[in-house]
């Protein structure tokens, strides 16, 4: 059994379909006496919501992913660089960019039937910070099989040109370097602002999908309620008609046998 591919397949799963899924495929192990694998997928824990759609988006947004990451190693580059500017200039970016992820990764969610609430998207935007600063939660997300995001917050706090430490302490980094490390963070804005766009664009579409079938499902339990009535009436009138009948044949049958 390829162990790889079937975690791959079950933290693509529905929520509500993963326990029994993974119990199935573990039994599957199991049965094919691959003992090593039917524990390793036994042990598998079931994702937050907040982790499977994180999953989801990941699975769904190739392209997305890549652009997260590369800000994030921009982010990164710049930390190190001990650079207050530079590092502004990259981590005002990240606000545009995690707005739009999340708004992107509810989007997903709200189609695939599971609705973000307020608290969950917190989850979300909070993992996202963390892969933007931590280059290994970033290998974990990317991977697309989160179990739960970081249970601290993780991301790189107030820098500031005080709360840096001097740069005596290390050579200073080229300009060119600086020059390299502006340039990528501008380029990523751009995407961040296209990318922003058109999260909100798929949110107002999912949005509007979603009021529509509202509406459907309130004009169907609409009808739903007409029509239980008209049966009801129904089978009162013809409870009543029967019972008349029924009358009628007796006070025929009492007629025909006065008339013997």
């Amino acid at each position: 059994m390829d162990v790889e591919r079937v975690i791959d397949e079950l933290y693509g799963v529905e929520p509500g379909e993963f326990v029994a899924a993974r119990d199935a495929r573990a039994a599957e192990a199991r049965s094919a006496e691959d003992q090593a694998a039917a524990k390793r997928i036994a042990g598998l824990r079931r994702p937050t919501l907040a982790a499977w759609a994180s999953n989801r988006f990941v699975r769904e947004r190739p392209e997305d992913v890549r652009r997260l990451l590369a800000l994030g190693e921009t982010l990164q580059e710049a930390h190190r660089l001990l650079d207050p500017t530079t590092f502004r200039e990259a981590a005002g970016q990240q606000h545009k960019v995690i707005a739009a992820e999340v708004r992107a990764t509810a989007a997903l969610a709200a189609e695939a039937g599971h609705p973000l609430s307020a608290s969950v998207q917190q989850e979300v935007e909070q993992l996202l910070r963390a892969v933007l600063a931590d280059p290994d939660i970033a290998a974990e997300w990317s991977a697309g099989r989160l179990t739960k995001p970081p249970e601290a917050p993780v991301g790189f706090g107030a820098v500031t040109p005080e709360s840096l430490p001097a740069r005596s302490a290390a050579p200073p980094a080229p300009p060119e370097a600086d020059t390299r490390v502006a340039e990528r963070a501008r380029a990523a804005a751009e995407k961040a602002e296209a990318e922003a766009r058109r999260a909100d664009e798929e949110w107002d579409a999912a949005k509007s999908r979603a009021d529509e079938a509202d509406a459907e499902v309130t004009r169907l339990e609409e009808e739903l309620r007409r029509a239980t009535s008209e049966r009801r009436e129904a089978r009162a009138a013809a409870t009543a008609a029967g019972k008349a009948a029924r009358q009628a044949r007796a006070r025929a049958e009492e007629a025909r046998a006065d008339q013997a």
